[in-house]
C-alpha cells in the first residue's frame, strides 16, 4: 500500500481506498483485523486524525466494523459489497459508453460480444 502525498485524491480517501483494494484482492479477509490508525500514521507519515478519517469511511461504508477496546475488523460480506459495488460503477463508467459507441458504429451486439470475448481472452 502507497499514499501519494502530491495526489489530488484525499490522503484519509487514499487509505480508505488501500484498505478496500486490500480486501477486494483478498490481502486481508473479512473477519481480520485491519491496521490501527496509529499504525496507518505511523507508518504513512500522516496525521493519526487523517488515517481515523479513512476508516471512518469505511465504518460509514459498512466495510469494517469496530470492537470496542480490540480493534477494526473486516465485516462479513464486506468483499461481495465492494465486488458489487465496482461492478456496479465499472458498468456506468465503461460499459455504458462501451455500448454507446457501438451503436453509433452500428455494431450488432452479437459482434461487440464477439470482439470483447477476443479481447478477454487476451487476458
Amino acid at each position: 500500500m502507497k499514499v501519494n502525498l502530491n495526489d489530488q485524491i484525499p490522503i484519509f480517501i487514499q487509505i480508505a481506498d488501500m484498505i478496500k483494494d486490500a480486501v477486494v484482492e483478498g490481502g486481508i479477509k473479512e473477519g481480520e483485523q485491519i491496521p490501527s490508525t496509529t499504525e496507518l500514521s505511523d507508518f504513512y507519515s500522516i496525521n493519526r486524525a487523517t488515517a481515523q478519517k479513512g476508516v471512518g469511511i469505511l465504518v460509514d461504508e459498512g466495510i469494517v466494523e469496530k470492537r470496542r477496546g480490540i480493534g477494526v475488523f473486516v465485516a462479513p460480506e464486506a468483499r461481495s459489497k465492494l465486488l458489487k459495488d465496482r461492478m456496479e460503477d465499472f458498468s456506468k463508467t465503461y460499459i455504458q459508453s462501451l455500448v454507446e459507441e457501438a451503436k453509433r458504429l452500428e455494431m450488432s451486439k452479437e459482434e461487440l460480444l464477439k470482439r470483447v470475448s477476443e479481447h478477454y481472452e487476451d487476458y
